[in-house]
This record gives structure tokens, C-alpha cells and sequence, in this order.
């Protein structure tokens, strides 16, 4: 396949999440859409390019790993292993139903293809150290990914992981964060401001990479160039646009969660993504 029809093809990808998590969230009547959004390019590489994985065996002890640490945007990453096959997509459905595999913050033990169960933020990226150190004391040669918010890194524990990845060296270990620059109650800069983001990183002794985390060419070349980081981990700043995709969602954070679009705006959400005829879920 050439570079061109691959971006083509991821593209495509990209455009159907962003459809499936209008969808499932409208049905729900609850779920994250706008940080879901900022993460669909990122996610269709990583699950439909990057990823050594293996659906019909979602235990594969050799597969890479992905640990998404701000877990309330899981509705982008059910999505993509809906395609991918690992459960039916009428399981999209069910999200944050009672009983269902679904839930608003991924499980392990409940839905194939997680690899590490989310809820508390700040988490993830210590799992993934633990990972990564697990990993290289059996041999193995998977990879590990952890997709970290922006707001996220205002937790100390993040740091600690950081110190410690670098401590050991893990180069099999990539953090990516999604810098749509808002959280739960408004803009970073406001909060608790974290910035300049990547000048932390690099003082932690983390080999940067910055891009725009919409640009699937960008992303592409983002994780190759990881590849052949020798001897610390990797971290990508992935510049991206909270409810990219969606024109009356781009930017604005009260997409950010809690209540979903009405079915009004989930018609014209699903319009704007190429949907005419305005069917919620099927």
C-alpha cells in the first residue's frame, strides 16, 4: 500500500470513530465526546497501523500494549476495537448500560482488548512503567503506549513515573498526550498550568517529539521516529482540537462530558461526518 492510500484509508478510520462515539453517546444519553474526538486520528493509527495485536487472541502474551489513562475518553478506543473485531459492534450500543462490557471507564476484566483498567487519572503511565520493566526482565519485545489528557500531567504521580521511567531506561515505552489544552472544569492555562509541556519532559531526560495530533502523516512518522529512540522512553506531544471533527463541538469544552448531544445535535454531528440520514445506532 502506498503512503497516500494508507492516509486515505486512515482517514476514513478516523471519520467512522468520530461516528460510532456520536452514537454510542447519544444512545447512552452520557459519555466523553470531546476529548474522544481530539483522539480519533491518533487512535486509528495506533489500532489500525501501529499495534501488534492479535483479536481473535486478546490475550497474545507478545502483542503491544495500550493503556489509556485518561479512561473517561474510552468511547473512542471501544470504537476502534468494535472494527477491529474484538466484540460486535451492536456491544457499541450498551455503553454505560448496566451489566454491560461497556462501561464509562475501561475494564479489563470485562472488555476484550483493554489492557489495563481505568479511572482514577494520573494512573496509567505507572502501569505502563510496570509494564514496560515486566517486559524486558521476560524478554519480550512488545511495545507500550500510554495516551495521557494534558490535564492529567497536573498530577505528581505522573512525575514519578516519568522520573522513574527514565531511571530504567525503557525505551519500549511511548507516552502520548492528547494537549487539546482543556479539562473537566476549563482551559489548562487556567486550572493549573502546566506549561511549557514538552520543556518538562526533555528535563526529565525523555526523548520529545511534537506534532500537530491531527495530521496523520505527522502521527505516522511520530511513532517510527520512536522506534529507534535507544535507552529512554518517548514521549509525543500531540497538539490536538477538543471535538475536532464536528464544527459546533471544535473548541468549545462543554463537549468535554456529562451530558451527550441531544438527538438534534447528533443529527447535524452525524451530517457534518458524512451520516444523511441521521441514524443514531444500527
Amino acid at each position: 500500500m502506498d503512503d497516500a492510500q494508507l492516509i486515505e484509508d486512515l482517514k476514513r478510520i478516523a471519520n467512522d470513530l468520530r461516528i460510532d462515539v456520536i452514537k454510542m453517546t447519544t444512545n447512552a444519553g452520557s459519555g466523553h465526546v470531546g476529548g474522544s474526538f481530539s483522539l480519533a486520528e491518533i487512535v486509528a493509527i495506533l489500532y489500525f497501523h501501529e499495534l501488534r495485536i492479535n483479536p481473535k487472541n486478546p490475550e497474545w502474551e507478545d502483542r503491544d500494549r495500550l493503556i489509556l489513562s485518561k479512561g473517561h475518553n474510552c468511547p473512542i478506543i471501544y470504537a476502534a476495537l468494535a472494527q477491529k473485531g474484538y466484540f460486535s459492534r451492536k456491544t457499541l450500543w450498551t455503553l454505560r448500560r448496566l451489566h454491560s462490557s461497556l462501561q464509562g471507564h475501561p475494564d479489563m476484566r470485562k472488555t476484550p482488548g483493554i489492557d489495563m483498567t481505568a479511572g482514577s487519572l494520573g494512573q496509567g503511565l505507572s502501569a505502563g512503567v510496570g509494564m514496560a520493566l515486566g517486559g524486558r526482565l521476560a524478554k519480550r519485545k512488545f511495545r507500550i503506549y500510554v495516551i495521557l489528557g494534558d490535564g492529567e500531567t497536573e498530577e505528581g504521580m505522573v512525575w514519578e513515573a516519568v522520573m522513574a521511567a527514565y531511571h530504567y531506561k525503557l525505551d519500549n515505552l511511548v507516552a502520548i498526550v492528547d494537549n487539546n489544552e482543556f479539562q473537566c472544569d476549563g482551559a489548562i492555562k487556567d486550572i493549573l498550568n502546566i506549561y511549557p509541556l514538552i520543556d518538562k519532559w526533555k528535563a526529565f531526560g525523555w526523548e520529545t517529539i511534537e506534532i500537530d495530533g491531527h495530521n496523520l502523516s505527522q502521527i505516522l512518522n511520530a511513532f517510527e521516529e520512536a522506534k529507534d529512540v535507544k535507552d529512554k522512553p518517548v514521549v509525543i506531544i500531540a497538539h490536538t482540537i477538543k471535538g475536532k471533527g464536528v464544527s459546533f463541538m471544535e473548541g468549545h469544552n462543554c463537549w468535554h462530558g456529562g451530558t451527550a448531544p441531544t438527538l438534534e445535535e447528533a443529527k447535524k454531528a452525524l451530517e457534518e461526518l458524512g451520516i444523511k440520514e441521521g441514524i443514531i445506532c444500527d
